[in-house]
């Protein structure tokens, strides 16, 4: 249905009243340290009974998932709550996620990364943009939605998971690989954006990280010959691999925020603690976002091959394990139901043009795209996830909180 002016109005004036409570809200959240434990964090736990605690405060009714972590001996909360449309068959789910990767170096931070921080219209904190601002910023359109009682098309709601950091394992990959969506639902994922929030995402890269571990001989430094010096072949096998596969994968798609699939050697592992001996162990990983019309299964070939040649050159041992793999989904036509509501919700709301646009940062919305269901990620950000000083502009948490409330009006 065409979304009256009036109830814009309504929804717009509500949300604006409500905000200084939204930032109060969103300053008491983010206080409670949510770093996923695979990182070394406490986890989901607290944080997700500070929202069940509002939810049901609110008056809604909240349905909790704990998926048991053994290997970090804790339980991984999943919270969804919804209101009930004309169509009780089909549901436009909010999807954000609870955890947070560690702040990183303290020395690069203004403030104190995990007691929030309000000025010039900022909230820093750790977790304010990836994903703190989106969550809040869904959790009181399903509020304002409530409070106006405007019937609804279909159902509307809100999952709150876990552990998107660290691969969804006790999250969105267990939640699909059950019966908590259907084939018909709308997905909104608000896990990616742009300043002006112009960018609906409709597709990403396929991810794979892997680890390279070299084995070679240990021996004292002053005494090369009677080793085999692991760190060596390991940086040549390093940057072999760095120019090989930039060099064979080098197409470009400018649906992309970054056309080219990218494979950056990140991550190294320490070999020896002191420097006078030579190291018999060597440990690297990748990061590889690889547009979807290459195979991962090749680059994996790919890399294995390289590998093999370095044990004959040099004699060394090797292996390559994969830490992370997610095949690229297919796209979400511009065409479908929920990339076509959002965009009128934006262009309603924000006033401003959408365009439809890919990824290299994989989201959750990659795994519902690979369920068949169609999802789009947007979001108002200044792109700052997992840097020091990260924020969320309370400007932009207001807008994305009239947008997802205006968006269901609009079917």
């Amino acid at each position: 249905m065409p979304l009256p002016v009036s109830m814009l109005r309504e929804l717009n004036a509500d949300i604006d009243g409500d905000s200084q409570k939204i930032q109060d809200f969103f300053v008491e959240m983010l206080r409670i340290k949510s770093v996923n434990p695979k990182m070394g964090g406490p986890g989901e736990q607290q944080r997700a009974q500070f929202l069940e605690d509002f939810l049901r405060s609110e008056g809604f009714q909240v349905s909790r998932i704990d998926v048991r972590d053994d290997e970090s001996r804790m339980n991984r909360p999943n919270l969804s709550s919804r209101l009930e449309g004309s169509d009780p068959s089909r549901t436009l789910w909010y999807v954000s996620h609870m955890d947070t990767v560690p702040e990183g170096s303290l020395g690069l931070w203004k403030t104190k990364p995990f007691e929030p921080t309000v000025k010039d219209g900022k909230i820093i904190a750790r977790g304010a943009e990836d994903n703190g601002q989106s969550l809040v910023a869904s959790l009181f359109a399903l509020r304002e939605l409530k409070k106006m009682g405007a019937p609804l098309p279909f159902n509307v709601g809100v999952w709150f998971v876990a552990d998107e950091e660290f691969g969804s394992t006790y999250g969105i990959k267990r939640l699909l690989s059950g019966d908590h969506f259907k084939k018909d639902d709308l997905v909104v994922v608000p896990d990616a954006g742009t300043p002006r929030g112009t960018d609906i995402e409709t597709s990403e890269k396929g991810l794979l990280w892997f680890k390279v571990t070299v084995h070679g001989k240990q021996v004292h430094g002053s005494l090369p010959h009677k080793g085999l010096n692991a760190h060596r072949v390991g940086m040549k096998l390093a940057l072999d691999l760095d120019k090989s596969l930039n060099g064979k994968y080098r197409a470009r798609d400018n649906l992309f925020d970054e056309p080219s699939s990218t494979f950056e050697p990140t991550k190294k592992d320490p070999n020896v603690p002191n420097i006078n001996t030579i190291p018999g162990i060597d440990v690297f990983y990748f990061d590889c976002r690889v547009l979807p019309r290459y195979s991962l299964a090749d680059v994996i070939s790919d890399v294995k091959m390289k590998i093999a040649r370095y044990e004959e050159k040099y004699g060394v041992k090797a292996e390559m394990v994969e830490e992370e793999k997610d095949i690229a989904g297919p796209a979400t036509p511009p065409d479908s139901e929920v990339v076509v509501l959002l965009a009128e919700a934006i262009k309603r709301v924000s006033r401003v043009k959408p365009r439809i646009t890919g990824i290299g940062g994989q989201t959750v919305g990659n795994l519902f795209r690979n369920k068949g269901i169609p999802t789009a990620v947007w979001s108002t950000v200044d792109d700052m996830p997992h840097e020091p000083n990260e924020y969320s502009k309370v400007k932009n948490l207001l807008n994305d909180a009239k947008v997802f409330a205006a968006l269901p009006l609009l079917a």
